[in-house]
């Protein structure tokens, strides 16, 4: 049975929790960090980086493969035309996805330019259009990212509208940046933090709106602030945080899921990657892609910093370690074994 066959499989079998996600990130969240994250949590509902239709359609790589380990997964489409987003949307269900996003947040020029992203949200008849075709394309579920607000467009009223036209259209499900996005004067990054967050706009659609499934998403970086969040919405999306620290992710299955699996140990991780990245037999894959995604893995134990400058160090280059994961625990224990003696000799 192909991975495609299999992916088919899954759809149906069982609806989507959706308490947890983790944001899709450009550059990021492909399919070998997915592939490493559902290592960490069996139920936190994984994205894709956004894909744009014209790459789906016309592009000569395969820009929905993903591996069949990743469910729960949902694939985020970039796009504003309604014939364009159902024809992506029906091969994405055709590949096994769990659920289809429309990227209607993301702020760059390149985004902008190609009439999707942020733009959209001056646009909700387009949006409601594009959902609209897509559930006549799919059965799985079709839910749209957004933020509060663009620009001056940026009262309560304006958002409410964005989200009372797509809803009418047939969108239950609303992920929400709890941040405005400037299209005019700053970057893609600027806008991930020079925009104050505004939570309690996204709590006063979910009181407004008690029929919809509400997510919220921006600057989390804690549990605890996930727990508070959930008092107000049906959902949580982190993104960055768990990049930088994906161990996060360790703790959601129990206390999320109710969940008593016992989780994989860091060092059972890194094993089981070795393991992926050996498997690989893909004509330009280098262990860097799915080693880089890794950096974070000991965040905030001891010998994290060596493990990222082992990783660093000897994962890049023309002749990369094939065994990089495995040597760079290694050089982490060696490390910390070096500071035990000495600490016993000096104590001596």
């Amino acid at each position: 049975m192909s991975e495609v066959e299999k992916s088919k499989e899954n759809i149906g079998r069982q609806a989507i929790n959706r308490c947890i996600s983790v944001a899709p990130m450009l550059d990021w969240t492909d399919r070998h960090c997915r592939y490493f994250l559902r290592l960490i949590s069996r139920h936190t509902l994984l994205y894709t980086e956004m894909v744009t239709t014209g790459a789906i359609i016309f592009g000569k790589g395969d820009y929905l493969g993903f591996n069949n380990e990743e469910h729960p997964v949902a694939v985020q489409l970039g796009g504003s035309n309604p014939d364009d987003m159902a024809r992506c949307a029906e091969k994405a269900q055709a590949y096994g996805y769990d659920e289809v996003n429309i990227n209607v947040g993301c702020p760059s020029d390149r985004v902008k330019n190609g009439s999707f992203g942020a733009c959209l949200m001056a646009q909700p008849e387009v949006v409601a259009d594009c959902v609209s075709a897509m559930q006549k394309a799919v059965d799985i579920p079709v839910t749209v990212k957004c933020r509060i607000g663009i620009d001056d467009m940026d009262e309560y009223e304006d958002f409410s509208r964005f989200i009372d036209v797509v809803a009418n259209a047939g969108c239950d499900t609303f992920i929400v940046h709890a941040r405005k996005a400037w299209l005019q004067g700053l970057s893609p990054k600027e806008n991930r933090d020079i925009p104050p967050l505004n939570y309690p706009r996204v709590y006063q659609l979910k009181q407004s709106h008690p029929e919809l499934t509400i997510d919220i998403n921006g600057g989390i970086t804690t549990l605890a602030q996930t727990d508070e969040h959930l008092q107000h919405v049906d959902g949580v999306m982190i993104g960055r945080e768990v990049y930088a620290n994906p161990y996060i992710l360790a703790e959601v299955d129990k206390r999320y899921y109710q969940d008593d699996t016992p989780v994989l140990t860091r060092e059972e991780i890194v094993a089981a990657m070795q393991s992926y990245i050996d498997r690989q037999d893909a004509p330009y894959f280098k262990p860097w892609h799915a080693v880089r995604h890794m950096l974070g893995l000991f965040q905030g134990q001891p010998g994290g910093r060596v493990w990222r400058r082992y990783l660093s160090q000897n994962g890049t280059g023309k002749q990369p370690d094939p065994q990089l994961l495995t040597n760079a625990l290694a050089a982490m224990k060696e490390t910390a074994q070096r500071a035990n003696d000495y600490q016993s000799s000096s104590v001596g």
